[in-house]
């Protein structure tokens, strides 16, 4: 292949980028957009405690796998409920839990480009954060904890402690999927 040949086939592939970039971010997805039922699995490890003003995390001994599942509801107005989950830490119902966690609530932002966040509160206090992605017509979330913050975590090898409002370093995924609500987006159309 020459040279001249290798830029066009360059130059064409860019425009096909630049042009599905465009496309896409043309409102395909909203708050509005994102309502009903999701059922959510979480994966990942819990690696300790982050220093409030630097970030510096202060690590476990040894990271504590976590698993999970939840389903939610999204209004279709930025706010969450009928949250509840259950998670294992390590092998283990975490924190004694022994039936599913019910009675969270949250908020949730979603950006024209199909990116956007979750803000999930517990009544012991504890609050997750998440950055999400959202595909297949608003039926798929894909996402990452970005903050876990509880109100007291245990000391970590370095003798790092924290009394109250402990951000928690994490590095968990989370798969969610519509579980009802698609005869209510079909409606709407």
């Amino acid at each position: 292949m020459t040279s001249k040949s290798l830029k066009r086939l360059s130059g064409a592939a860019l425009a096909l980028l630049a042009f599905t970039g465009s496309a896409y971010a043309e409102g395909e997805c909203s708050v509005a957009k994102l309502k009903g039922t999701f059922a959510f699995s979480a994966h990942g490890n819990l690696l300790g405690i982050l220093e409030p003003v630097t970030g510096t995390l202060h690590p476990l001994a040894t990271p504590a796998i976590i698993d999970g599942v939840a389903i939610q509801t999204f209004d279709g107005a930025g706010s969450i409920s009928r949250r509840t989950d259950f998670l294992n830490t390590n092998g283990a119902p975490r924190g004694g839990q022994t039936d599913f966690n019910p009675n969270q609530s949250g908020t949730y932002t979603v950006k024209s480009d199909c990116t956007g966040t979750m803000h999930i509160k517990y009544d012991s206090g504890a609050v997750l954060d998440a950055e999400i992605v959202i595909a297949d017509d608003s039926s798929t979330i894909k996402g990452i904890l970005s903050k876990e913050t509880v109100p007291s975590f245990n000391t970590t090898p370095d003798g790092t402690t924290c009394m109250s409002g402990c951000a928690l370093g994490v590095q968990v995924s989370l798969d969610g999927k519509r579980t009802e609500g698609s005869s209510e987006r079909q409606r709407d159309r």
